[in-house]
């Protein structure tokens, strides 16, 4: 069985978005009970890798870490960079959709 790259791709950024939006939902329901919390690099980990649109998703539904201006500015910052990168690897062919 063989998986062409933009299924895998597709699949990857469903999978890793999903994955930033739980564990900004998971931070703030444990930040509410005063329990242990998702460190920050983590939630910027799993942005940078490609996750930044669940995770603004999460935080903007949930009012988590709103009041944060690395949140609040490095979450877009890290999805125009995403979206910036994207439009550089269609426009130089380097990647087809």
């Amino acid at each position: 069985m063989t998986i062409d790259i933009k299924t895998f791709l597709a699949v990857y950024f469903i999978i890793v978005n999903i994955v930033g939006f739980i564990m900004s939902a998971v931070d703030k329901s444990a930040a509410k009970r005063h329990k242990w919390r998702v460190p920050e690099k983590n939630l910027f980990a799993v942005s940078l890798l490609g996750g930044a649109v669940g995770t603004l998703i999460s935080m903007l539904l949930f009012r988590h870490k709103t009041k944060h201006k690395r949140f609040m500015i490095g979450i877009p910052l890290i999805i125009l960079a995403q979206i910036l990168l994207l439009h550089f690897l269609l426009f130089k062919g380097v990647i087809a959709l």
